[in-house]
């Protein structure tokens, strides 16, 4: 049988094991080649990358969204495999996987070796820093799960030594108004989209927190969020209109613009720009930027662009290897028509998951390979229960319109409920989201401990 390896099992990787499972597994297979699919990635579950923020701020528990890989493999007639991509070997068609540790730091599983036929690589993107002098070290990434939990515990704790120490009345100035530092204050780095989903997110976590007991702050004066963007204006791979109308409802939401200011310095407790400003920041997020795995650039010859991500023809093979394929965040694809790439969106991948399906059946039956081309339907950014923001663009109206307000939020929430369909198929993720639902009419808004 032919061996398909996909490696990575984000949202474009996932989707496309699951399909080709679907389609050629041999207890499944219908009039096609016969096939088998491996799918390999370091985490043993998955969860939807955009999510991330949500289950940052609390306001998603991930222990319910996530899913199982091995479990994924046996419903859809593919085979799981735990480990991080360490080498690829393209003369003898062989990829190695490094070992796997535990929590103690014992191995788990040893160094392994995969044959393929053809290889899928969809490992994603990670965050990058830019060299910036203590970024790494004092600021928190949102890439996995464990970050995420692991500033929302940050974020719980904070709260709650804010509460019991001692805070120092301000002095008023007869004629002037009073004002005060906030107790607490969050600092988030790049105003792309997870910087500002997050900073609304936690403006709705701030207030549930005090509603449910675990303190007394105020949840808007004595709760600060900061959003530090260098471009000219937040949200800046999206219009002007839908940047300027997410400024706006921040704003009202009471977070804090630094628009132009390029951050120098990120140290316990500040962050200091370029042009000399300090901003006090009890926790540090950094959401400025992603960049591909450094693994790509040693592939065996593979060639990267500026960026680490692997070059690919229209196809989606890599220039140098018929049989290395690439998609979303680490693959560079050329996007007729624009001076950019294929941007790195989740809307990308699944895009590129379905022409994937297409092409790798054409491959086994000999067949030219179609080109890929990406068409952007828009894009939303999700405000939390506040609110939604973005555009919709082509396909999908016609044209071009900006939205917001419950439709938005609408429309926003269906993307991943799409991507539930891609796995599971629509009437097991119309059982999904009702279950959901009723899950959460019996929890807090905000997961507490």
């Amino acid at each position: 049988m032919h061996r398909f390896i996909v490696v990575g099992g984000g949202a474009g990787g996932l989707e496309l094991a699951t399909r080709l499972g679907d389609r050629f597994a041999p207890r499944k297979s219908k009039g096609f080649a016969r096939a088998q699919i491996t799918l390999v990635d370091r985490n043993p579950t998955h969860i939807w990358k955009p999510l991330l923020h949500e289950v940052a701020a609390g306001s998603m528990d991930p222990f319910t969204h996530q899913l199982e890989y091995a479990a994924q493999a046996r419903w859809h007639g593919f085979e799981f495999q735990q480990g991080e991509l360490a080498g690829i070997d393209r003369a003898a068609k062989r990829i190695t996987l490094a070992a796997v540790a535990d929590d103690d730091g014992a191995e788990l599983l040893p160094r392994r070796e995969l044959e393929y036929d053809t290889l899928i690589v969809a490992i994603g993107s990670t965050t990058a820093f830019f060299g910036v002098q203590g970024a790494p070290e004092y600021s928190l990434a949102l890439d996995t799960v464990g970050q995420a939990e692991r500033f929302r515990k940050r974020l719980i704790a904070a709260c709650m030594r804010a509460e019991h120490q001692v805070h120092e009345p301000v002095e008023s100035v007869p004629g002037t108004a009073v004002t005060s530092e906030p107790r607490i204050q969050v600092a988030i780095v790049g105003g792309g989209a997870t910087g500002v989903e997050l900073s609304a997110e936690l403006r709705n976590t701030a207030q549930v927190l005090a509603a449910y007991g675990l303190h007394n702050l105020d949840p808007r004066h004595d709760v600060g969020i900061v959003l530090i963007e260098a471009g000219p204006r937040i949200l800046p791979a999206l219009q002007e209109r839908v940047s300027t109308a997410t400024a706006e409802l921040l704003t009202k939401l009471g977070v804090k613009l630094m628009i132009g200011e390029t951050v120098a310095e990120v140290a316990p407790g500040v962050v200091r720009t370029k042009s000399g400003k300090v901003v006090r920041a009890d926790l540090t997020v950094w959401a400025a930027g992603i960049k591909a795995p450094p693994i790509l650039g040693q592939l065996d010859g593979l060639t990267v662009n500026r960026l680490g991500q692997l070059d690919v023809r229209r196809t989606l093979q890599t220039t140098l290897d018929d049989n290395i394929f690439a998609l979303g965040d680490c693959a560079a694809c050329a996007w007729p028509g624009n001076e950019r790439n294929v941007p790195p969106r989740a809307q990308a991948a699944h895009q590129q998951a379905s022409f994937l399906l297409k092409a790798l059946t054409c491959r086994l039956e000999n067949k030219p390979l179609p080109e890929f081309t990406y068409r952007d339907f828009g894009s939303l950014v999700s405000l939390g229960h506040f609110s939604a923001v973005g555009n919709l663009m082509g396909g999908v109206i016609g044209g071009n319109m900006l939205i917001e307000g419950l439709f938005a939020r609408f429309m926003y929430m269906s993307l991943y409920r799409l991507h539930i369909a891609a796995l599971h198929g629509y009437p097991r993720m119309m059982l999904d989201t009702f279950a959901h639902w009723l899950r959460r009419t019996t929890l807090p808004r905000v997961k507490l401990h």
